[in-house]
């Protein structure tokens, strides 16, 4: 077998715990505890698809037409989703990526975003990747390495896996009060609306059934340490979950109908945003860092039991 088409892979480990961190675009291609995937993998021997545990910076989702305003001047991006018409995930998926340090328990990766044509900024981004008593713990950081200020967008694309359940099967529970309405052909916001008792609404653990779901939520739920979390239980009860710190105001979940067949509602994406789609637009919870400042968000994900 040639080279993976994901890169060099960086395995970490911790007592039954294993994941596999890639060059391409400095994502986690695997993750397992007990022999069980916590998120759902792609084969080393994949392109990875849908985005799976891909890095989303330095914008998440989508943005209209690929154009934006920062500053007095007007920016166009490469239409990476010409179906909609949108530039989708950022800059960084494809990029190759280095490994900054390296042990057994821990990877951190390092990408440059220099200046080009779209977003003329230059970024310093690191993600670490550490495993332990915890689970799987992964901090984003970025800096502006520029001489002017740049907007700022993380996010990450991690699939939560039923084990050998199917989705429909399976128990969620997502702490969000409020639902991003999105244009169902474009999937650009449109508005919002309190989930209250309807089909989005997930506050209390509930099984997902027929339910598709490709939205934005916000007006997350936290504990008293301030983490908001999101668990995904089989009919088994073994049950895996995501939490997000408070830098990460979205979750974006993704049921997968648009995948490949055998993909289709085997994974359950849970995004975590620091903005919400079109933010590079709308302006809404928009990062503006100015030259030499810098910012972190933390995410992780385990299994429970």
């Amino acid at each position: 077998m040639g080279a993976a088409p994901s890169g060099e892979q960086f395995e970490i480990s911790f007592a039954r715990q294993r994941a596999t961190v890639v060059e391409v675009g400095g994502g986690v291609r695997t993750y397992t505890a007990e022999g069980r995937d916590v998120l759902e993998p792609y084969g080393v021997d994949e392109i990875c698809d849908g985005a799976h545990g891909a890095v989303l910076i330095p914008w998440p989702n989508r943005l209209d037409g690929g154009s934006y305003e920062f500053d007095g001047s007007t920016q166009q991006l490469p239409l990476t989703e010409p179906a909609t018409r949108t530039a989708i995930h950022g800059l960084l998926r494809w990029q190759p990526w280095r490994a900054l340090e390296h042990d057994a328990e821990r990877v951190v990766m390092g990408a440059r975003l220099h200046p080009q044509p779209g977003y003329p900024f230059d970024l310093d981004v690191s993600v670490e990747y550490s495993l332990g008593e915890d689970g799987l713990i992964v901090v984003t950081s970025a800096r502006n390495v520029g001489d002017r200020p740049c907007p700022y967008g993380a996010g990450q694309h991690p699939y939560l896996s039923p084990g050998q359940a199917r989705l429909d099967d399976c128990t969620l529970q997502l702490p969000a009060e409020t639902v991003i309405l999105t244009d169902p052909e474009r999937k650009l916001p449109t508005g919002s609306e309190p989930v209250g008792g309807g089909r989005m609404d997930f506050r209390e653990p509930r099984r997902i059934e027929a339910t598709a779901i490709d939205s934005a939520f916000t007006d997350l739920r936290r504990g008293a340490d301030h983490l908001a979390t999101v668990r995904l239980t089989a009919p088994a009860g073994d049950c895996v979950e995501l939490w997000v710190d408070e830098r990460y105001q979205v979750l974006e979940l993704f049921t997968g109908e648009t995948l490949a067949p055998r993909r289709r509602r085997r994974g359950l994406a849970v995004e975590p945003m620091t903005c919400p789609p079109n933010a590079f637009r709308s302006g809404e919870r928009l990062i503006r860092l100015d030259p030499g400042e810098s910012v972190r968000s933390t995410w992780g994900a385990r299994l429970l039991g």
